[in-house]
């Protein structure tokens, strides 16, 4: 019988991979949205969806009656900007630390014991080592990665106290699109550097702002670890089928093991789309690092897992393809 997901946040641009992938792994999944910066467009078709928001307990409550409830959870609804934590730090709580206890306890009441968490890289603040493993101190220097780990350390508790069982996925750099081309909704006001190129190789944007060239790294930018979105959502579907068998909690990292930096991005992106793409160097950002790398060997061993598309030429492609077509 068809395990069926309830998926918080599936109208992403995450949740529309993550839902392609377990319509492929026989999940029957149902979104759950706000729409406050997914899109309808990125929901396959046949995917029921219900909009609604974490906030409103009742809500979450009906949702997760629905035709008999859910076997697990998909928790991809938190507020994800590092910069805006920092300006906001009552909404970021109020949407990403309340919101979760809203969930957890609508899933308590209701008998589902299964979560699975998008978590962050950003909780490990700076590097103390390379790669960054799972034992690595945890010490944010933003607001969005504590507040992840507030709900981290949430579904801990839940777990000792409750027996729920969860999957901590600690995502590094997101990008790409879907190598098929089966997912097409843009990032409303994108705040990755791969989105932000591509605004400005289709014309959106005028111009890219590098944050610092003057980083200990190879040619002064930042290096940054990213992992294709189509990888990010194999590992969800592995992650949920681990919780099922094992009926375990399970904590890795997935990240493509190999540091880019901005300006090779840069050039690679130019390569790609032909375009000129205009970058103005400007002052570092507070709390930007030279180097993040992950080591996502507990997520191999543990998952079978493997970052297959994460080369950067398939990440720019895969998202030029989208852009151009939508912005071109």
């Amino acid at each position: 019988m068809e395990k069926r997901v309830l998926v918080i946040g599936g109208a992403g641009y995450i949740g529309g991979h993550v839902l392609l992938s377990l319509l492929e792994n026989d999940f029957s999944p149902v979104v759950y949205d706000n729409l406050s910066s997914g899109d309808l467009e990125n929901i396959p078709s046949g995917v029921e969806f219900v909009k609604g928001d974490i906030l409103d307990y009742d809500a979450l409550l009906s949702v997760m009656d629905k035709d008999n409830g859910f076997d697990a959870i998909i928790h991809l609804a938190a507020l994800k900007a590092a910069g805006k934590s920092m300006e906001e730090p009552e909404k970021y709580s109020r949407n990403n630390i309340v919101g979760t206890i809203n969930i957890l306890n609508a899933a308590l009441e209701k008998g589902i014991k299964n979560v699975l968490f998008s978590s962050t890289a950003a909780l490990y603040g700076t590097p103390k080592y390379l790669p960054i493993d799972e034992n690595h101190p945890t010490n944010p220097e933003n607001y969005y990665g504590f507040t992840k780990l507030n709900i981290e350390n949430i579904l801990e508790w839940y777990g000792k106290l409750k027996g729920m069982k969860y999957a901590i996925l600690r995502y590094f750099n997101a990008a790409g699109y879907d190598v098929k081309g089966r997912v097409s909704g843009l990032e409303r006001n994108p705040e990755n550097l791969l989105p932000i190129i591509m605004e400005v190789a289709s014309g959106k944007r005028e111009k890219l702002s590098l944050y610092g060239n003057d980083y200990d790294t190879r040619d002064g930018t930042c290096v940054r670890d990213y992992v294709h979105v189509n990888d990010l959502a194999q590992g969800h579907v592995l992650a949920l089928k681990y919780l099922f068998e094992k009926e375990k909690s399970l904590l890795v990292n997935l990240g493509s093991e190999q540091g880019i930096t901005v300006k090779e991005l840069v050039d690679k992106a130019r390569e790609i789309t032909g375009k000129e793409i205009p970058c103005e160097v400007v002052a570092r950002r507070a709390g930007d690092c030279s180097t993040v790398v992950a080591s996502s060997k507990k997520a191999k061993e543990v998952l079978g897992w493997e970052a297959k598309n994460s080369d950067v030429d398939n990440l720019i492609k895969s998202t030029w393809e989208v852009y151009n077509k939508k912005l071109g």
